[in-house]
């Protein structure tokens, strides 16, 4: 919406979806890992980036047959706030930083307005889907609170 169609820059899926001849893990040790780490206060991303790196694990999913969010789901491991919201927050508040410091910086004005109504549609949408409270509210004063 707001980049003008440009880029095609991040990591991809492996194309093929068959079971990797590499791995060692079982679906059962995969969820095992995925718990110990999310206890450990990981978010899914970055469980997923751990299982990735570390272990050697391209996809949770074609491996368990569920997402590392459904298997914290079952545990109830899961945050009370979703993860993109987490770093949509945290990212307005590095904003609202540097914009303290340079007050005259358009550009990252801007980018603070988009990213705060970015914010705003994915409250909407949480609070409609049931994963926030219906009385959830993204407060800008109490957003430092999201930053590790």
């Amino acid at each position: 919406m707001y980049s003008r169609k440009r880029g095609k820059s991040g990591s991809k899926k492996p194309i093929k979806k068959a079971m990797p001849t590499w791995l060692r893990y079982k679906a059962k040790e995969i969820e095992l890992l995925i718990v110990k780490f999310a206890k450990e206060g990981k978010s899914a991303s970055e469980i997923g980036l751990i299982l990735r790196d570390s272990y050697g694990i391209p996809s949770v999913k074609l491996i368990c047959g569920k997402t590392i969010t459904s298997v914290m789901k079952e545990k109830n491991l899961l945050p009370e706030v979703p993860d993109d919201l987490i770093a949509l927050i945290r990212r307005s508040v590095l904003i609202r930083k540097h914009i303290e410091v340079n007050k005259e910086d358009q550009t990252a004005k801007r980018g603070l307005t988009i990213t705060e109504s970015k914010i705003k549609k994915l409250v909407k949408y949480y609070k409609r889907e049931g994963k926030l409270p219906s009385e959830w509210k993204y407060d800008p004063a109490r957003a430092g609170f999201f930053m590790k």
